[in-house]
């Protein structure tokens, strides 16, 4: 047999085509077939479709967020219709639709009190807000810079809200309505209940200027009316009553600048509080007394 002879650069090609088959290898591991390569292009513009959806949403809210922004104001105004609106179904359940309308307009005009007094401090308030059989509440972020400033924000809750019983009761005794002599009882003696001596209610705004010891004594009366007339909101005014009275005690014992000068309050403006504050409570005894009607409401 006749022997080959292997020429060096055949060699040479040899073994090059032998190091690159892994190389192609390689290559092959990361080339996918063309049905692959569909899949994939399909997933990424289903991801790209979503998250596209998700931009334009977002964009969406927070245009909407911007509009909602620009009612804000008118918002708190539906924030108290609806309260309202709550309230009066809730009272009706008791009083009928008719007495229920006028018992939340009182509340309304006792409220709004409150509100004209924190504007002309330069304190801006919020609207009322109904709570059903608790009243309203509105939201203020102090009650001024003073105990006399506070005892002036407290009392014109009662005098407008005294004014309504009023009107109500001389509408009353023009016409004979005792659906307007009923609401104008219930207005006064609204009223003059929360002209007892203890905070948060009225009367313990008006005694931070006049008499804070007096506190005490409202406290007392609120436990009394309790146990005299077992009442679960009378249980809940005890206890914001004694959370809120040991607060500000403490901090009018606190014999800091900040409260000695809060409750400095000159000896013709303390005597002007109690002048206003016993009046009051004597002309709400006799509306109440003028006011009062022995048979049902109609």
């Amino acid at each position: 047999m006749e022997p080959r002879l292997i020429w060096p650069e055949t060699a040479l090609q040899s073994q090059t085509h032998t190091e690159q088959e892994p190389l192609s290898a390689a290559l092959d591991v990361h080339a996918q077939p063309s049905g692959e390569r569909t899949a994939s292009r399909s997933f990424r513009r289903r991801v790209g479709s979503a998250l596209a959806g998700a931009g334009a949403l977002a964009a969406k809210f927070a245009a909407q967020l911007k509009a909602l922004l620009l009612l804000l104001p008118n918002l708190k105004l539906l924030l108290t219709a609806g309260t309202a609106l709550v309230s009066i179904a809730a009272y009706a359940m008791l009083w009928g639709w008719s007495f229920a309308i006028g018992f939340v307009a009182l509340l309304f005009i006792h409220e709004i009190g409150h509100v004209i007094q924190l504007r002309r401090e330069g304190i801006s308030a919020s609207a009322p807000t109904f709570i059903p059989f608790l009243g309203a509440v509105i939201a203020s972020r102090s009650l001024g810079d003073s105990a006399a400033a506070e005892a002036r924000v407290g009392l014109a809750g009662p005098i407008l809200g005294s004014a309504g019983a009023g009107l109500c009761l001389a509408i009353g005794e023009v016409t004979g309505s005792g659906l307007l002599l009923g609401l104008a009882y219930v207005g006064f003696l609204i009223n003059l209940f929360n002209l007892i001596p203890v905070v948060p209610l009225d009367g313990g705004r008006a005694m931070a200027a006049m008499a804070p010891g007096l506190w005490f004594l409202g406290f007392g009366a609120i436990i009394a009316a309790a146990i005299v007339f077992p009442n679960p909101f009378l249980l809940l005014i005890i206890l914001f009553a004694g959370f809120e009275l040991w607060r500000r005690w403490q901090h009018r014992r606190s014999r800091t600048l900040q409260s000695a000068a809060y409750y400095r309050v000159p000896a013709r403006t303390r005597m002007l509080v109690g002048v206003v504050y016993i009046s009051l409570i004597a002309l709400l005894a006799a509306g109440m007394d003028a006011s009062f009607v022995s048979r049902a409401i109609t």
